[in-house]
């Protein structure tokens, strides 16, 4: 099975999965909305996941929205994502240290017997004494 990232269409395969025109494609890329890997031969490749960016172009263009719109809202939808991403990262690794010092600290909800225990004296016969 092949990743999302692995580039195999080509620009016309490309074009009819994004449900647009190949020339389309062409002024994304030089836009800088969509970067194709290349082959040897200097021919586009597109992904899977060109393919989905391709349709969210079309989906905010479809919005009206300009170019260069589309190039910042998607630069923050990425932004987001790592952010998003970083943020979940933090969240685990603070979990994993509160864990380990929970781990390492004494529990604190237990009281040492040595303060509990009453002793009582045989010889005397009297209450506890401590």
């Amino acid at each position: 099975m092949r990743s999302r990232a692995h580039a195999v269409y080509v620009i016309s395969v490309a074009a009819e999965l994004a449900g647009m025109h190949p020339q389309t494609l062409r002024i994304y890329e030089r836009r800088g909305l969509v970067l194709p890997a290349r082959t040897e031969g200097g021919n586009r490749r597109y992904s899977d996941i060109d393919i989905e960016r391709l349709r969210r172009i079309s989906e905010l263009a479809g919005e009206g929205m300009n170019l260069e719109g589309i190039r910042r809202v998607m630069l923050l939808e990425s932004e987001v994502e790592r952010l998003r991403a970083e943020n979940d990262e933090l969240r685990q690794a603070a979990v994993n240290a509160m864990a380990e010092a929970e781990r390492r600290l004494p529990r604190r909800d237990l009281v040492p017997l040595r303060q509990e225990v009453d002793l009582f004296s045989p010889s005397s016969g009297s209450g506890p004494t401590r």
